[in-house]
């Protein structure tokens, strides 16, 4: 490192790690590249696809409020007018779209790995995706024939695959429809599935044709049942098999009836009897896998509750990130945002990783939270990109995955962990407020006086 970049990885190393993160994920050549072999319609004139990226990972890491106003402050780069610009966002397809996010996590991966190295596995000799549906909040009405429609407008929604073991999302398939069901985007995701991998999804995509799907790819499965559907046949005694922290654990054999298609296909069927009744209601969950019998009944109950991990993803991708850009109402340019804050997180994640690279977080009792370090980022990012000229970034560019995790590692030994740790705060205590007359609500008191009375009066 030359004396300039070395004193902003001694005073920003967040930003700069950020810089190099992004740098692999989405390098401007790459993401050109990407734009040119999945794009359908589009092609490319005097505005490259990396600009449009480069643009919208500004407003995703809340840098700047708007695509409107990057564009508006990088006038140097946005060779067309406003309205080109918009017309290009508008306009890229979700293969694109989910080309980048996925291509990106490919490029992430190997550099991960080095910075994990004993990091154990959520379920040994098996490689874990969870699945979920992340569905995009109500856009601002500015599309012309919404203008007078007084509900919400649904610019679209995404079903996200993720792996925990690296704390990656790995997959996204797009669709513009706000109404359409999640469970329709499973097949396209479940077309990478292969031998080894483990797919784990809550009761919504529990089917009998994604069952057999990821069979026939040689993975296994992990879902809640639904109450309507497979509907398994028994084909065996129910066991008690042992208990887990929320209840007693049974198995059943069970198999999907045989079609004019495809022969009988043997379930096992995991019921964890609950000492305590779930938000719903339930008194028990049902569970159905094809793994082997080598996995216990005990130890697939335990497996199930960390599909929770990606809620978890959604909300520090929510609270760290502009995922949502509600200016945004093309179903289009809705989903381009998401799947560049997708990318963002990403990158966040081999942040984190670098950093507790670099430090004995357990032993000092942190956990890195990704919003002080998106917080980090925005303090410090534009800054440093006008004091180094891009010319100074390009030799990280041939550095082999191992040794860019290195030189992140080296960078983030210059930032005290303290000052980008969790604070978690204790469960909020549930309370029933009741009915409360109008004259009650609507009152108001002065805080001040409250504080000096020590009461309400």
């Amino acid at each position: 490192m030359d004396e300039l970049l070395k004193r902003f990885s001694e005073q920003a190393p967040v930003a700069v790690m950020a810089r190099l993160g992004l740098q692999r994920a989405i390098g401007a050549e790459w993401v050109n590249q990407v734009f040119e072999e999945h794009s359908e319609t589009q092609y490319t004139r005097e505005l490259l696809f990396s600009t449009v990226v480069e643009l919208m990972s500004l407003v995703a890491l809340g840098m700047r409020p708007s695509l409107h106003a990057a564009a508006q402050k990088m006038r140097e780069k946005v060779p067309v007018s406003m309205t080109a610009l918009y017309d290009k966002v508008n306009r890229v397809e979700p293969n694109v779209v989910r080309a980048l996010v996925s291509s990106s996590a490919v490029r992430l991966a190997p550099v991960l790995g080095p910075l994990r190295p004993s990091a154990e596995p959520v379920l040994a000799g098996w490689k874990v995706r969870i699945i979920d549906g992340n569905h995009l909040p109500a856009s601002e009405k500015r599309i012309a024939p919404l203008r007078g429609f007084r509900g919400a407008a649904l610019p679209g929604h995404s079903l996200v695959v993720y792996d925990p073991d690296v704390d990656l999302v790995i997959d996204l398939v797009p669709c513009e429809d706000g109404h359409a069901s999640e469970r329709g985007l499973l097949p396209a995701a479940l077309e990478s599935a292969t031998k080894g991998q483990l797919w784990m999804g809550d009761r919504h995509f529990c089917t009998s044709p994604a069952i057999r799907m990821a069979t026939d790819h040689g993975a296994a499965v992990l879902f809640r049942e639904h109450g309507a559907h497979p509907n398994p046949l028994s084909v065996g005694p129910k066991r008690k098999t042992g208990r887990v922290d929320t209840g007693v654990v049974h198995e059943e054999p069970v198999e999907l009836a045989a079609t004019r298609e495809e022969p009988a296909l043997a379930l096992r069927r995991i019921t964890v009897v609950l000492d305590a009744p779930t938000s719903d209601g339930d008194t028990e969950i049902r569970l159905l896998t094809t793994l082997p019998k080598t996995v216990k009944a005990t130890a697939i109950a335990q497996l199930y509750r960390t599909r929770w991990s990606i809620e978890g993803l959604f909300g520090r991708l929510e609270a760290a990130l502009t995922s949502e850009v509600k200016t945004l109402g093309q179903p289009r340019a809705a989903l381009l945002a998401f799947g560049t804050a997708v990318v963002a997180y990403n990158t966040l994640a081999v942040i984190q990783a670098a950093i507790a690279a670099a430090h004995d977080l357990d032993e000092a009792g942190i956990e890195v939270s990704t919003f002080y370090v998106a917080d980090d980022v925005r303090s410090d990012y534009r800054g440093m990109l006008i004091a180094i000229p891009v010319e100074r970034w390009e030799k990280f560019d041939s550095q082999t995955p191992a040794a860019l995790a290195r030189t992140l590692i080296a960078v983030a030994r210059n930032l005290d962990p303290r000052t980008v740790r969790k604070h978690p705060r204790g469960p909020k205590k549930k309370v029933t407020k009741g009915y409360a007359p109008r004259t009650s609500v609507q009152r108001h008191v002065s805080t001040a006086k409250v504080m000096r009375d020590g009461r309400v009066r």
